[in-house]
């Protein structure tokens, strides 16, 4: 191709000018003018003309920022300005040559990416319906006659929420105890370090804040915010305080006297590595010893606030109220233990994120999947889903696009139920959650006062007296008199900040009008952080460098979270305007502050800003793809007097529908909503506990091995502990999948005496039984099992029974094994080993059995709550409530009895049923039995979304893994555990 460098170029303009973004005449004229805010047509036609009059043509830039974006090409402009440089004239066509290829190819991959991805969300979207369809189908012929159409008009009813009714008065309760959880982040009251990190933002302060307005709110004694304890190095001390009390909200014109009040407090719990600060990715591993530690807290704050009020019995949680999708676990494992309602929010939801990242096409699901552990979190949301009574959103977007891609979760199906509710009709044991659109709240304290309204434009200079952060701002610039264009976001992609330095920095009116300021979190040196942040910072920098925007851009490196109000007051005096153009906001907390503030905004129209602007009005929005429009729109608002006085007016007007007291009553107004369910462990006359001087709880929970393997397993470890000094002071119970007659048959089998155990876990966690001696005759005959009611009522919550019964019935007819053209049924109803809170299928050919996740997907679209798992070597499927399982029975347990968790001591094998990798995390100590016995071969392990470690610390020092099982093997494992058996 030597010669050719005019062929290149006019190959390089051919497609720049082709189709849709061809120059007509007067297309640059055209931009210009609507750069200047005035008409033109939209930039869906922009001429290559105008950014040739721009002064900054370059055909690969332009092929890496508007064509094949998405793709990690970004060293192609520098690949054409080496060829540039090239004297020889072979040598740069060659380079030219070799990008032009390049283009091509990398075109071609994005074409074909887009169509495989335009497939897929076909076939997603078509399998989506067909299920949701085969759902309402399957569903009994009744349940929905003569609800279409009924309260179609109403959003509330559509998903579920409603407030009208017998609601009690908030001012006619005044000890209510709330619990909030919040896993991730750096937590605290005062001086919140917001963009330290990429977990310490919006959640952090909504938390926070949320936390201080219940507490001031009527009917509220008690706020607690759960968060974890951190300790390491190079963090401030206060986060590692067990307990912070935060200062209280003054809300202002309430009409109503605050009485005695606990107020609110940051409890830290200490869970995971003690010295390491855990991202959120990381924090999977933990959750069940954060569970076990907040258990404890909860029931002791529980019986200390019984006891300052005055009741002296127990004052349990109003709702447990979980934040994001790890603390929705925790959220749901302690509600389910200890019998109260469940509240989520999800924030950022996992299969949003997912999309997303998908279709940048930078990283595979797989890569996606290791880097952000997002099956784990997806199964989170869908377990969040299930055991929620309210899950609040901020917007209806939120629900109706975001939530409604869960397989728990469909808004017609949600309308439906609701509309069934409302009749008093039989829903069939189907259950969705309420949506509830509760928008955040801001803080009202720093207010604008009057002065600040139309501050002093003629003379916008610093005074001695204003904060110190407007000096540190203000240095940057070479005019400070400017409008300031303020964008206050954490350097991640997703949040756009280079297209809005590429809008301000080729838009030349615009410079000339304004200043930008870029306050992106804190940070001490870019080498320093990590490579997501660090990467976006350096393109920052790079592109001011480029635009040669010295002198008009301010970048501040630190900033305290208190000064941020002083932050939004100085874009406000010199009549600047906020703006957020992330690619898709999900709330967008600092829109609101802002027009707390009197700052117009320019806003994404991707995600809720949407409805935030239908309230406020008080700016534009704006597509943040679109650097051009964004450009337009904030010379829009920066050149127009009047439009920018009216967007500041409609702001400061409508803002008070945002405030804390708002969100809190109507916060309130659904919780007290919720049906009564009360833990049940005060009533101890009817059972029988442990004596005192229990020490220690062994729980034998080996499960899928033979009977005479299990039985030599329950010999060696009683003998293991009963033959030294904690022979007496050792409680057993046995955990499994088996019924209570099956439990019976096997304890005659060994010899033993039923008594020899303190209770028996049995049908997977289903059912607790105690043994009692009705004489001093040691016989069998003489032994009676005690069935624990006050558990029943503990698991029983959103139970399908008879309509969950007979939907798996016909499920379990359509799973075949199929040989040419003979299929023969492989599941069947297995009545023997049912009871009212288990349902056993038989299985015939484990190897043709669906994979779990598959039925509990299919449940989820029924709406169907409960907990299905494999056992006995994947020959059996157990269908439990959703709160019931072998891990939180014994917590239950350790309630009921007053045994501290880490005096409980779990033995299980290296494999097990479906459930066992739930018993391994938590407080109690665990011992793995490695190997010598047979255990039968089944695919019960092969179906998991995710890998083990990222649900199970396998290197906790609470697990122990011994090879054998002989007393010896279990005794030197328990001495190793701390456990005195000598």
């Amino acid at each position: 191709m030597y010669g050719n460098d005019n062929w290149i170029n006019s190959y390089l303009d051919a497609i720049l000018d082709a189709g849709k973004g061809a120059a007509g005449p007067g297309g640059g004229a055209g931009a210009a003018a609507r750069v200047r805010g005035g008409g033109g047509g939209g930039y869906g036609d922009r001429p290559s003309l105008l950014l040739r009059e721009r002064g900054h043509f370059s055909p690969a830039r332009y092929f890496v920022e508007e064509v094949i974006t998405g793709y990690d090409e970004t060293d192609l402009y520098k690949t054409w300005l080496r060829a540039n440089a090239m004297r020889s004239p072979q040598e740069k066509n060659t380079r030219l040559e070799n990008m032009t290829w390049r283009i091509w190819n990398l075109a071609r991959k994005k074409k074909e990416f887009e169509k495989e991805e335009a497939s897929r969300l076909s076939k997603r979207r078509l399998e989506n319906e067909k299920q949701q369809n085969d759902g309402t189908a399957d569903m009994s012929e009744d349940l929905f006659e003569g609800v279409k159409g009924e309260d179609a008009g109403d959003p509330a009813v559509a998903y579920g929420d409603s407030t009208t009714g017998n609601t009690p008065k908030i001012s006619s309760f005044d000890k209510l105890y709330i619990v909030l959880i919040s896993l991730h982040g750096l937590i605290r009251g005062e001086n919140m370090e917001l963009g330290r990190d990429s977990d310490t933002g919006g959640q952090v302060k909504y938390v926070v804040e949320l936390a201080k307005a219940l507490s001031s709110s009527p009917g509220v004694y008690r706020v607690d915010l759960l968060t974890r304890q951190i300790l390491a190095p190079n963090f401030d001390r206060g986060y590692g305080e067990p307990d912070e009390m935060l200062a209280s909200t003054s809300f202002k014109n309430l009409k109503y006297e605050r009485g005695k009040n606990s107020g609110a407090h940051i409890i830290r719990i200490p869970f995971g590595p003690k010295d390491k600060h855990l991202a959120k990715e990381n924090i999977w591993p933990f959750i069940q010893d954060f569970v076990d530690s907040a258990l404890d807290h909860v029931v002791r704050m529980s019986k200390t606030i019984g006891e300052e009020i005055g009741s002296g019995c127990p004052v349990w949680p109003a709702v447990i109220h979980g934040h994001y999708a790890s603390a929705g676990v925790a959220a749901t494992l302690l509600s389910g233990a200890l019998n109260v309602p469940m509240v989520f929010t999800g924030h950022f939801l996992g299969k949003d994120k997912l999309e997303g990242l998908l279709k940048q096409g930078r990283q595979t699901r797989e890569q996606i999947n290791m880097t952000y552990k997002i099956m784990r979190r997806i199964e989170a949301e869908e377990l969040s889903l299930d055991a929620s009574e309210i899950v609040i959103a901020s917007t209806r977007q939120e629900i109706e696009e975001q939530w409604n891609l869960y397989d728990g979760f469909e808004v017609m199906l949600a309308r439906k139920l609701r509309a069934l509710v409302k009749r008093g009709a039989n829903c069939y044991g189907r259950y969705m959650p309420r949506m509830v659109i509760i928008p955040p709240g801001v803080e009202f304290g720093h207010m604008i006062h009057d002065f600040d309204l139309y501050g002093d434009e003629d003379n916008p200079s610093l005074a001695s007296e204003d904060p110190s952060i407007w000096f540190e701002i203000m240095r940057f610039f070479t005019n400070p008199r400017k409008p300031m264009i303020l964008a206050i976001a954490r350097p991640y992609a997703e949040k756009n900040i280079t297209t809005l330095v590429k809008a301000f920095g080729e838009c030349h009116p615009l410079r000339e009008l304004a200043n930008l300021t870029l306050i992106m979190g804190n940070r001490e040196a870019i080498s320093k952080m990590n490579k997501v942040s660090a990467a976006v910072l350096t393109s920052v920098l790079t592109l001011i460098d480029e635009y040669d925007l010295y002198g008009q851009v301010a970048y501040p490196k630190h900033h305290k979270h208190s000064e941020v109000p002083d932050i939004y007051r100085l874009a406000a005096r010199t009549k600047g305007a906020f703006v957020n153009v992330a690619y898709f906001e999900q709330f967008g907390v600092t829109l609101i502050e802002a027009a707390m503030h009197g700052l117009p905004v320019i806003a994404t129209k991707n995600g809720a800003p949407v409805e935030i602007h239908q309230v406020l009005d008080n700016g534009l929005l704006v597509d943040p793809h679109d650097q051009h429009s964004i450009a337009d729109a904030l010379y829009k608002m920066l050149s127009e007097k009047q439009f920018w006085s009216r967007c500041r007016e409609n702001g400061l007007k409508n803002i008070h529908q945002f405030s804390w007291p708002e969100h809190c009553k109507n916060y309130l107004s659904r919780i007290l909503t919720l049906g009564p369910r009360h833990p049940a462990f005060g009533n101890k006359e009817d059972q029988k506990v442990p004596v005192n001087c229990r020490k220690c709880i062994i729980v034998i929970a080996v499960d899928s091995v033979s009977k005479e393997d299990l039985v030599q397993i329950i010999r060696n470890s009683i003998e293991a502990t009963r033959t030294g000094t904690l022979s007496g002071s050792t409680g057993f119970v046995l955990s499994t999948s088996l019924t209570i007659a099956e439990i019976r048959s096997l304890i005659k089998y060994t010899g033993m005496l039923p008594t020899d155990f303190d209770a028996f876990i049995c049908n997977s966690g289903s059912d607790i039984y105690y043994p009692s001696q009705s004489s001093d005759v040691p016989s069998n005959s003489r032994v009676t099992f005690a069935l624990d009611n006050n558990y029943r009522s503990h698991i029983e919550y959103r139970w399908g029974g008879e309509g969950l019964r007979k939907y798996l019935v016909k499920w379990a007819s359509s799973v075949v094994e199929r040989k040419g053209r003979t299929e023969k049924q492989i599941i069947f109803e297995d009545s023997e080993h049912s009871s009212t809170y288990c349902l056993a299928f038989r299985v015939v050919n484990p190897n043709h059995l669906p994979p779990l996740k598959e039925l509990q997907k299919l449940m989820r679209i029924q709406s169907l709550r409960c907990h299905a798992l494999y056992n006995h070597g994947a020959t059996r499927l157990s269908v439990i409530p959703i709160h019931a399982s072998r891990s939180q029975a014994l917590r239950y347990l350790s309630i009921r009895w007053g045994i501290e968790l880490p005096d409980a001591v779990v033995i299980v094998g290296e494999t097990g049923d479906s459930d066992y990798e739930e018993l391994f995390g938590g407080l109690h100590k665990t011992i793995i039995l490695k190997g010598g016995f047979n255990t039968p071969a089944n695919r019960i392990h092969t179906v998991r979304r995710y890998p083990l470690q990222d649900v199970v610390a396998l290197d906790s020092s609470n697990i122990i893994g011994v090879e054998g099982f002989s007393s010896g093997d279990i005794r030197s494992a328990m001495q190793q555990l701390g456990i005195p058996t000598q």
